[in-house]
């Protein structure tokens, strides 16, 4: 009887403290939408010169990364289909497989993944060594909102460069799955770029492009609110920093689920 109350009781505290965390996130993103659409209208304009330094710190500087990546996923792509569609002799359908895949799915998914571990963790742990500092308490005694000065700006930028970052990861893996396609399987420059011109439709980026929206959502809404939930100094922000990347890397999947559902039914 006892274990069965301590199990119970587990479980309610376990429940609120979720329940808890989804009320205080919602009201972060009640604020965020207050600053960024309302607040210009009444006069409160957007830190644009901040949002412009975020950009180039998720976007520029992890062109790098994601470009490499982006390749190589797109060569394996293309070796491990080739493996299977060799034995029917429909090797050029790999750059329709390889088009399709990395536009709707590999490449969306892979960003947000890459730019939450990068991005997402670098948003937490500077919010959270800012609030251990007593920055943040700074920040309001001067009459700083810390929503307005910290967290539109860098919900701006994460909106704007993760499609971008997309999209060019989907160039860089679909030339990946070009460059095994031409010199591994002896298809044409002419064949390969007519078969892949075939393959894709306007709504595989559209698809994939609506994910990233959300995907930026998810990586800047989790990355700020860990950063302000900070508590124990050095060891709550690498706490707080991981916890950022694990959450957001878990609320990517499970929307890229959705979305894949939603739009395998409705497009």
């Amino acid at each position: 009887m006892i274990s069965i109350r301590h199990t119970l009781g587990s479980i309610g505290r376990s429940v609120v403290q979720v329940l808890v965390h989804v009320d205080r996130l919602a009201r972060l993103g009640v604020d965020v939408f207050w600053w960024m659409f309302v607040a210009p209208l009444k006069g409160k304009g957007l830190r644009w010169r901040s949002a412009v330094e975020q950009m180039v710190r998720i976007g520029y500087d992890s062109v790098p990364i994601v470009c490499t990546i982006s390749f190589f996923v797109g060569l394996i792509m293309a070796m491990q289909s080739a493996y299977q569609l060799e034995r029917f002799g429909a090797t050029i359908f790999v750059a329709n497989l390889v088009a399709v895949s990395i536009t709707r799915e590999l490449g969306p998914l892979l960003t947000a993944i890459i730019i939450a571990g990068r991005s997402g963790s670098a948003i937490a742990a500077e919010i959270g060594t800012m609030k251990v500092a007593e920055e943040l308490d700074a920040l309001r005694t001067m009459g700083f909102n810390p929503i307005h000065f910290l967290v539109v700006p860098r919900t701006l930028a994460m909106m704007i460069m993760l499609p971008c970052l997309t999209i060019l990861a989907d160039l860089v893996g679909i030339f990946g799955g070009y460059l095994i396609g031409v010199f591994s399987l002896d298809i044409s420059t002419i064949r390969y770029y007519n078969q892949t011109a075939n393959a894709l439709v306007m709504k595989d980026l559209i698809s994939g492009l609506v994910k990233t929206e959300f995907f930026a959502l998810i990586i800047s809404a989790i990355g700020c609110y860990e950063g302000f939930m900070v508590e124990g100094g050095a060891e709550g922000v690498g706490k707080s920093t991981t916890a950022s990347v694990v959450i957001s890397i878990f609320l990517i999947i499970a929307a890229d689920v959705f979305f894949t559902a939603l739009f395998y039914s409705t497009l």
